[in-house]
């Protein structure tokens, strides 16, 4: 029986950290929304700031990559126009059999 109760505090434990830290996470998560709320209120765009937020997160060559293929999309689309590379056209020999 002293390994169930020694296994039923051990469990309480736990729990009772991630109850603490659960509590802490909603305390951070509301400073985080005063501040973005501060933001918003000297007149900054808070969904713009968000996605900087966001780039800040990720690597230099992880943001170049999905920037690339973000222009890609937005020109295939017709939302941009295309980049100087494509400029000249195709090559001449292409599409021809």
């Amino acid at each position: 029986m002293g390994q169930t109760s020694v296994a039923r505090e051990q469990l309480r434990a736990y729990i009772e950290r991630i109850e603490r830290l659960e509590e802490e996470k909603k305390s951070i998560s509301d400073d985080i929304r005063d501040v973005y709320a501060e933001a918003k209120g000297n007149g900054y765009d808070v969904k713009v700031m968000r996605q900087v937020v966001k780039l800040r997160k990720q690597e230099a060559h992880e943001r170049q990559e999905q920037e690339a293929v973000l222009d890609l999309y937005k020109h295939a689309l017709g939302m941009i126009p295309a980049p100087d590379y494509y400029e000249d056209g195709p090559d001449e020999g292409e599409g021809q059999a």
